[in-house]
């Protein structure tokens, strides 16, 4: 299917980085500083990211008081954003190259679930920020991936916008939009209903040229 578009929002872990083994490790280092056991594994926390720092973390301690996970998670949310920007994640091949020449064509923005500053951890770790123009994410607005997806579209004036990820929560968001995704069949996940497939990153080049030469005014 050909998509047209005059902007492309990315989600972020599992699309333009791999950041789980810091991820891990940040929560781990904070919460058993804290007295609290982190017996998880590796693939218990891949297993939930993407989602909302509140369903996150209550999927990890569903038995933790309420009170107790709401203080813990906003102490380790400000810890993983000072662990990232220090230490960073692992880019995915040819992300800065591809970036660089998707900036040239379209403006490139980012919606995630994440905690407000992990975008920006993101943008420091590894001098991303310059590529891209908007960003939004759950832990500033408050609101789910499906509404900020909306309101960056809406923001920024697109016609035609089209949504990059890897999960099929990434797909129903973005579907509830009324936006197209693009699935990185190299992240975490699977899509079942994408309108794309991407095995690379850098495979975004030739669709992004191909759906840009065909808009229409």
């Amino acid at each position: 299917m050909m998509i047209r578009t005059d902007g492309i929002i990315f989600d972020l872990d599992g699309t333009l980085w791999d950041a789980t083994v810091a991820f891990y490790d940040s929560w781990r280092e904070y919460l058993t500083g804290q007295g609290v056991a982190f017996c998880h594994s590796l693939e218990d926390v891949k297993a939930c990211m993407g989602l909302p720092m509140t369903e996150f973390f209550a999927r990890l301690y569903p038995d933790m008081p309420r009170e107790r996970q709401d203080v813990l998670r906003e102490g380790v949310m400000a810890y993983e954003n000072r662990y990232m920007e220090r230490v960073g994640g692992v880019l995915y091949p040819k992300l800065k190259e591809t970036l660089e020449v998707l900036a040239a064509k379209v403006p490139l923005m980012i919606v995630s679930n994440c905690q407000d500053g992990y975008i920006e951890a993101f943008f420091r770790a590894h001098d991303t920020g310059r590529y891209f123009t908007d960003w939004e994410s759950f832990g500033r607005t408050g609101l789910l991936k499906a509404d900020n997806i909306s309101l960056v579209v809406e923001r920024n004036h697109l016609k035609y916008p089209v949504y990059v990820g890897d999960v099929q929560g990434d797909a129903d968001a973005s579907h509830a939009a009324g936006v197209p995704i693009i699935y990185a069949a190299y992240g975490f996940g699977e899509i079942v209903d994408a309108e794309e497939r991407i095995d690379r990153f850098e495979e975004l080049i030739k669709v992004v040229t191909r759906n840009c030469s065909e808009q229409t005014v």
